[in-house]
């Protein structure tokens, strides 16, 4: 078994934490359970997990759900094909299948069992919705990015290093028409020790306070256990990259207009248009109704 690399924001840990020494035969707390310290890879383990700690480790969950649908480019009755990059059970798709009705969706994920519950949530819009698999780290499913409108994503990519995701971003220029969109979710990198502290302690206690609301004490206790706060405990396969990079990254590839639309807890909303992007209609009060509903179902 090798030494598990440094994840690459390693000092920032090092203020805050002391140093970071492994041991090759040391099972380290920011591996993630069930992960395997010589092949760091996401497993239907780690989706199970997910799918139990999202509703509450997720800040304001409806609200990222309905602001990503709401900065689409497009009026509800527009026909436009969009590219879910990491679907999960697909409520993101479900929510912008139900306020845009002539959207057609490839949904994709590298989950078998997010990819089955994605079909099951959306087959109610028949021949709109594709699901399909993707590896992340290879390029092959970056084909799926040709002439399409809109490309979204929810926690996905930082799961790809500084490069993987510039690469993505270059090919999504490249790739989709003139009038699209990128529109991102994720955990971004902090800046400084300070941005990392508050982004380990208000993610913790946004996910305790969702857990109370909900009666459901014993999900903030799993999230604890699992060590999902990667601003707490790094963890090799999450490798979120500076927001002001990521926005320089996507005006680079043709997004020429690219900025921040919100963060709670390190979760950042940001994203790019291209020149021919239109202004988009959604509201957003009818955006998090819509939401609020995918969630509930």
């Amino acid at each position: 078994m090798r030494t598990p690399a440094r994840p690459r924001w390693y000092p920032l840990f090092g203020v805050l934490s002391g140093e970071y020494e492994p041991r090759a035969n040391e099972t380290h707390p920011w591996q993630r359970k069930g992960s395997v310290t010589d092949s760091p890879a996401w497993s239907e383990q780690d989706s199970d997990t997910y799918r139990r700690l999202a509703p509450v480790a997720v800040p304001s969950r409806d609200h990222q759900l309905a602001t990503i649908a709401t900065l689409l480019p497009f009026e509800p009755t527009d026909a436009f094909e969009i590219v879910e990059i990491g679907t999960g059970e697909g409520r993101l798709s479900q929510t912008i299948a139900a306020l845009f009705p002539h959207a057609r969706i490839t949904a994709l994920d590298g989950s078998e069992s997010m990819r089955t519950a994605t079909t099951e949530r959306l087959a109610e819009h028949g021949h709109r919705i594709r699901v399909d698999s993707m590896d992340l780290a290879a390029e092959d499913w970056h084909a799926h990015l040709e002439g399409v409108d809109a490309v979204v994503s929810s926690l996905v990519i930082h799961h790809l290093d500084g490069r993987g995701k510039k690469r993505l971003f270059e090919a999504a220029g490249e790739r989709t028409s003139a009038r699209s969109a990128f529109v991102i979710a994720d955990l971004v990198e902090p800046a400084s020790p300070q941005a990392l502290e508050l982004f380990a302690a208000s993610w913790d206690e946004s996910t305790r306070l969702q857990a109370a609301a909900g009666g459901q004490d014993e999900l903030f206790d799993l999230f604890r256990s699992t060590e999902w706060n990667i601003y707490r405990i790094p963890n090799p396969m999450d490798q979120p990259s500076r927001l002001a990079d990521q926005l320089q990254w996507l005006k680079g590839a043709g997004f020429e207009v690219a900025d921040c639309f919100r963060l709670e807890a390190g979760h950042a909303i940001y994203g790019g248009y291209k020149g021919g992007a239109g202004d988009g209609r959604i509201d957003y009060a009818s955006a998090l109704r819509t939401a609020r509903a995918a969630l509930a179902s």
